[in-house]
């Protein structure tokens, strides 16, 4: 199963292979306070994707399928968070303040849509 977490939530920590999947590194977070085992930044939306889509709800749909786009040029790292989803459970981790409109979220659900 594939989960995501927000990596500023105090709340108690999900079980399993803990993914960064942000660009940047989390803003006045250490290493050991984000618990990751991997940053795999690759996947995460371009910097041109991102700064247009500044988490603008309206813009939420089109940059859905911008991101997807762009993900199909990245099956490598894709089949990294794909292997460890078949050995157990995995959390993807993001850093953004919306909980409904962050590419975490759509990563999510272009894997599930993929068949992980």
């Amino acid at each position: 199963m594939i989960e995501i977490e927000r990596v500023y939530d105090e709340k108690e920590r999900s079980n399993g292979y803990r993914i960064l999947v942000d660009r940047l590194w989390p803003r006045g977070l250490k290493k050991e306070d984000v618990k990751a085992d991997l940053w795999l930044k690759e996947v995460a939306p371009s910097s041109e994707l991102r700064k247009w889509f500044g988490h603008d709800p309206e813009k939420w749909k089109e940059f859905k399928r911008r991101y997807f786009r762009e993900l199909k040029d990245r099956q490598d790292e894709l089949d990294v968070i794909r292997s460890h989803a078949k050995k157990g459970d995995v959390v993807l981790l993001y850093g953004a303040r919306d909980a409904e409109h962050n590419h975490a979220l759509a990563l999510k659900e272009y894997l599930s849509k993929s068949g992980h």
